[in-house]
């Protein structure tokens, strides 16, 4: 079994050099009359602009070099897992050639696409046709070993690389040297067709954009923690307010009531004792409680793992925890991973339907998974409102992510990931 997968990743893997080879060789057909074609276009119609000839041409010629570049986008993604931003300015709808031209020359995605066309056209073509030549040179070394030097051979001898062939010990050399460029080319195929893309990415590519999106990542996840922080202080000011300070208050009251009945009618004094001793029991079980939902002492003693497997006995359905952690992440992520499962795991008991819940805690590549399971009725989604929006707001505080997975039916499964060490 061990040979047969050996001999089935062997021959992925010469798939691959091929395919490599044959992909870099369409490109660099590719990129050389399409890049040169379009860089030619683009300049004349720019440069008839001041005549207004390229008022009306520039948006068409730019427009097809747009699509030219997104289509290399798709093909740096597809084949060499090389993703390139789309960061082009809106156009204006239904607005006159020449406005529409004036946006374009005003962005900056307009002129990285004209220095691509012209590196396309030359460096592009290169590093798309090294897989093509280091694949398929080494097979003219290899026919030359067999006797074909004969039949090119014009008296001084046939070149391959730095061997001249005129003779059959010469034809031999340029036969090694073809076997070695051909183990090379095993190993490095499909890498140098990766140099192509990356170089593409390096000159299409912009790292504004990019940019852009983590500030718009990093101001709403502030903004949400802001609003976390905001209303998890009103929730233990509400809880306070209604639960332990106005038991408190009760029991100064009924002491006061207590002090002046000591002498005058001692019975009832002792009744009004011991309903404040139940009053202050009370609040101290409230205010015990308020800190467990603040940070439950178990998930600061024992760790997250720990906590969860507590958060599940109490829970009324059967649930099954499992638990792989190398050791405790940070207090901060512990929290919000737990609070993060506890609401899942509450949504599971109270809209599902299910009788068996699972959940699964796990650190793999520098990110703490969790997924809580159900075998419930399914259509759960994270919409406004919901708790599990929620969750995915606490989450994205820490650059973590939320994934449902609730077909009707059922079952569900509930993924989230955050980063850390």
């Amino acid at each position: 079994m061990t040979m047969n997968m050996k001999s089935g990743e062997a021959r992925t893997k010469r798939r691959g050099v091929w395919r490599a080879a044959v992909r870099g060789l369409a490109l660099a057909c590719i990129s050389l009359p399409g890049a040169a074609l379009g860089f030619c276009l683009s300049l004349l119609s720019i440069a008839l602009i001041p005549v207004g000839v390229g008022l009306v041409t520039t948006p068409y010629v730019l427009s097809g070099v747009r699509a030219f570049a997104n289509w290399r986008r798709v093909l740096a993604a597809e084949w060499g897992g090389v993703r390139i931003p789309r960061e082009y300015r809106p156009l204006p709808d239904g607005s006159k050639p020449w406005s529409r031209t004036l946006v374009m020359l005003r962005d900056p995605a307009t002129w990285r696409d004209l220095r691509w066309l012209a590196v396309d056209m030359t460096a592009g073509c290169v590093t798309a046709l090294l897989p093509a030549v280091l694949l398929f040179y080494p097979l003219e070394g290899l026919a030359i070993a067999a006797g074909l030097w004969r039949l090119l051979d014009g008296g001084d001898g046939y070149w391959f690389g730095f061997v001249r062939v005129h003779d059959q010990g010469s034809a031999f050399s340029a036969g090694v040297l073809a076997l070695l460029l051909l183990f090379f080319a095993h190993f490095f195929t499909p890498r140098l067709l990766d140099v192509h893309f990356r170089l593409t990415r390096a000159v299409l590519g912009s790292n504004q954009g990019e940019l852009a999106e983590r500030v718009r990542v990093l101001t709403e996840t502030r903004r949400d923690a802001v609003d976390a922080s905001a209303a998890e202080l009103r929730r233990i000011e509400r809880d306070l307010h209604d639960g332990a300070q106005a038991r408190l208050v009760a029991v100064g009251m009924d002491l006061g009531t207590i002090e002046a009945l000591l002498d005058k009618d001692p019975a009832q004094a002792r009744e009004l004792i011991a309903q404040a001793r139940r009053s202050s029991a009370e609040a101290l079980t409230e205010l015990r409680e308020l800190v467990r939902g603040i940070h439950p002492p178990v998930l600061a003693e024992r760790g997250l793992g720990d906590a969860v497997k507590a958060l599940a006995l109490r829970l009324p359905v059967a649930t099954e925890v499992s638990v792989d952690l190398p050791g405790r992440a940070e207090a901060p992520v512990e929290s919000a991973a737990y609070f993060a499962v506890s609401e899942v795991l509450t949504n599971a008991v109270k809209h599902s339907g299910a009788d068996r819940i699972w959940v699964d805690l796990h650190h793999t590549d520098g990110m703490l998974r969790a997924s809580v399971t159900d075998n419930g009725k399914g259509g759960a989604v994270v919409e406004a409102g919901s708790g599990l929006a929620g969750v995915e707001r606490r989450l994205g505080t820490f650059d973590g992510v939320l994934a449902v997975s609730s077909p009707a039916g059922g079952p569900t499964m509930v993924t989230l990931e955050i980063p850390c060490a």
